[in-house]
């Protein structure tokens, strides 16, 4: 008799896989690209490719779990176009932010203990970004290095948005490929005037970090707020000159209200799953005569997901059904879209 092979698991990723996949690719990002220009003594095209390249192959490996952002850039760029939820952004940010920390950490502790003479502030501090003299950078004034962050970051992320559109599936246009040579465009350009941030927490991990205030933390105010500036560009912008490649996410672009409901529903489904040892929620019934509510939250079947009860005086309340508020295959805890999008680094 013939063994029969386990089947394979299609359910949607869950948001602590999404979280896990966000923090290691943010970690492999700043560990090897800024371990690169370490390594390399500010070498422009290694560490440029260096970049290009963590991003290409972190992409593919875990972009189909939480859409590869690893840059809180990308992550504010995606919810003002609509493609995810403002709550689904904020917790990416926490998390690309920590993981960065960690990996600068990691990069200065092995420096110190390869290198004789190498202190933890001096190993940050190189390979931190800056717009003034000193490794790596150029004299650049700050209105020139706030304005080619800006810019680069807003090519960076329109870049994203343009080849991750759903509308040029049928292109089967390889997204990672060509998001990590804009990222390694944009270094060979960046390096010599500001080091190349287009990424926050590659910029404040490194620098803050390194407690040197006069060689690298004083300059990491301008690389949080010039790659904000050029993501909500691109958020912007995009949508409004090529439109949406479908519905906008429930709590996405300027829907802050639904941003704060999405929270809720999450806090109430981890809640749930805690409760209940984690068993999965059975197939809602989207053709029901009556709404269903279970736990405080209703049953859309025109967006394909739950949204906060609403009060129905004249219609009899469904049983409580011992399920969390989640539609199992039909909506992402984050309220995300179901599409499978492809890797949008």
């Amino acid at each position: 008799m013939t063994a029969q092979m386990p089947a394979a698991d299609t359910s949607p990723p869950s948001q602590l896989q999404k979280l896990i996949a966000e923090g290691i690719g943010t970690f492999v990002l700043v560990f090897f690209g800024c371990g690169t220009a370490f390594a390399s003594g500010g070498d422009y095209v290694a560490t440029a490719l260096a970049f290009g390249l963590t991003v290409l192959v972190m992409a593919y490996s875990v972009g189909h779990l939480s859409g590869g952002h690893f840059n809180p850039a990308v992550s504010i760029g995606n919810a003002l176009a609509g493609r995810i939820g403002w709550a689904t952004a904020a917790v990416y940010i926490v998390v690309q932010f920590v993981a960065a920390f960690v990996a600068a950490g990691v990069l200065a502790i092995i420096a110190v203990l390869m290198f004789d003479g190498a202190e933890w502030g001096d190993v940050l501090a190189a390979v931190s970004n800056k717009w003034e003299s000193g490794p790596g950078a150029s004299g650049a004034a700050f209105l020139g290095a706030f304005l080619i962050e800006a810019i680069g970051t807003f090519v960076f992320v329109f870049l994203i948005l343009a080849v991750t559109d759903r509308r040029r599936a049928a292109e089967k246009i390889p997204a990672p490929v060509a998001i990590g040579l804009g990222l390694t465009l944009c270094h060979l350009l960046l390096i010599g005037i500001t080091g190349c941030s287009v990424n926050p927490a590659r910029s404040i991990g490194p620098g803050i970090l390194s407690f040197n205030w006069d060689d690298a933390m004083k300059y990491q105010w301008l690389f949080l707020i010039a790659p904000v500036v050029g993501a909500a560009a691109a958020g912007f912008l995009h949508p409004m000159l090529f439109g949406r490649d479908g519905e906008a996410v429930p709590g996405s672009g300027l829907d802050f209200k639904s941003a704060a409901s999405e929270l809720q529903q999450q806090f109430a489904q981890q809640q749930w799953a805690q409760q209940s040892g984690g068993v999965a929620a059975a197939q809602v019934p989207v053709d029901a005569g009556q709404p269903i509510i279970q736990n405080g939250w209703q049953w859309d079947p025109a967006t394909q997901q739950w949204i906060p009860a609403q009060q129905q005086p004249d219609a009899p309340q469904a049983p409580q059904a011992q399920q969390p508020p989640a539609a199992g295959g039909w909506a992402p805890p984050s309220g995300e879209q179901t599409q499978v999008r492809p890797p949008d680094a």
